[in-house]
């Protein structure tokens, strides 16, 4: 729908209108953009009216600068939605888009079913407070506040009182390993020591979605590395929804669910890592994928298998054994009350005359966000595969050694077996 339509379609909600509950919204998409172009120039006015009337523009006829194209996706609830594109591909652009900074030109955002497009001054900072958070590439810490001043600080413009908003600081900034540094102030801080705050800061104002533009660009690869691996270890507790801006492709892969990949403001690929992997869209993203370290962005929940067969632990071998061969598995999970308590393989079971609870294997499972590197000794020290698990501890799936050899060749393991 363009921003030029007379009414809103339908489960669009505008500025007045009643806040659905929460049910309702677990329906909604987070985020939408709906045919969003941004341009900059004196003529944009002139462009609008054209959009908003149904008109075509090509991009390069522009007096002035089309920095975001025609961009239309959904952001699910608890998604991490990377986009990702070199400097000048209008990938922050679109990010101020999405908090309403830089208004569309023409199309539609859309935060938890509402609209930007006509709101109130009032009611966009209303939004901007209670349902979006920012954390930047610089910091953009109040250089006068302490740390704990500084985590919050969304709290206090929301008007929380001074012990509350305290408390609720100080469990954000031990969760992200500052305790100890709430009374010093930025400049007496590390770059990553800042960008932790940064982070605190977002987590603190407990909105539901976090918009973090190239957060953590400015940083040295190793506390990059550690702070990538602090934001997936809190996103599998928290289940946020994130839009995150990188020019880096590993970074991308690594903590994005789907990637959009830009291109001189048009978005040119938009799916998951293995999508990307397998099926680049053009010679532009084959180029990005060349010398990306699959072992790396690759975790164990992309290429897990969701089709191994699930028993009862005092189910009879024989039993396991003919559904497994019926199956063409070579080995399923074994679940009680939704508790994976290990894993079963053909062969042990084709020599047993017990139950499987005797011949499964108990090891620990995986959570779906360990890369595939951190996996191959373990895999290769055992002919079960390995149970993968979700953030909320539930099944996914398994990962055997040859699945996790697939997918690093560059094979599609979409369809195959554990």
């Amino acid at each position: 729908m363009s921003a030029g339509n007379a009414e809103p379609a339908s489960g669009v909600r505008r500025e007045g209108e009643a806040t659905e509950s929460a049910a309702d919204l677990s329906a909604v998409p987070a985020i939408q953009a709906k045919n969003v172009w941004k341009i900059f120039g004196s003529k944009t006015s002139h462009y609008a009216r054209l959009l908003k009337s149904g008109e075509e523009l090509d991009p390069d006829s522009i007096h002035g600068t089309a920095a975001v194209v025609n961009a239309s996706f959904e952001v699910k609830r608890g998604e991490t939605f990377v986009v990702m594109g070199l400097s000048g591909s209008g990938k922050s652009t679109l990010l101020r888009t999405l908090n309403g900074l830089n208004p569309a030109t023409a199309g539609d955002v859309l935060i938890n079913g509402q609209a930007l497009t006509g709101v109130s001054k009032q009611e966009l900072r209303r939004i901007r407070r209670d349902e979006l958070s920012m954390v930047f590439q610089h910091f953009a810490l109040l250089p006068h506040k302490t740390v704990l001043d500084n985590v919050a600080y969304g709290l206090e413009v929301r008007g929380v009182d001074r012990k509350s908003r305290y408390e609720t600081a100080m469990r954000w900034i031990e969760r992200v390993d500052l305790t100890g540094n709430e009374g010093y102030y930025p400049d007496q801080l590390s770059g990553g020591m800042r960008q932790r705050v940064g982070l605190a800061r977002a987590l603190a104002a407990e909105t539901d979605i976090l918009l973090m533009d190239e957060a953590f660009s400015a940083l040295d690869p190793l506390i990059r590395a550690d702070l990538q691996q602090q934001l997936l270890d809190l996103q599998q507790e928290l289940g946020k929804t994130i839009v995150f801006i990188t020019h880096d492709l590993n970074e991308a892969m690594r903590l994005g669910d789907r990637i959009a990949i830009m291109k001189s403001g048009r978005i040119v690929q938009l799916g998951t890592t293995t999508e990307i992997l397998y099926s680049p869209a053009d010679d532009y993203v084959r180029r990005f994928i060349h010398d990306v370290d699959r072992s790396r962005v690759l975790t164990a929940g992309m290429v897990v298998d969701k089709t191994a067969p699930t028993f009862k632990p005092d189910e009879s071998a024989e039993e396991v054994c003919r559904r497994l061969e019926a199956a063409g598995h070579t080995a399923g999970s074994v679940l009680e009350g939704g508790k994976v308590l290990g894993v079963v393989h053909l062969r042990n079971v084709r020599s047993a005359t017990g139950t499987i609870r005797e011949v499964m294997n108990t090891a620990e499972p995986v959570g779906r966000y360990t890369p595939i590197a951190e996996l191959f000794s373990r895999a290769a020290e055992q002919i079960e595969p390995l149970a993968i698990m979700d953030r909320d501890g539930t099944l996914l799936g398994l990962l055997s050694q040859d699945r996790m050899l697939d997918s690093m060749s560059g094979s599609d393991t979409s369809g195959g077996h554990a």
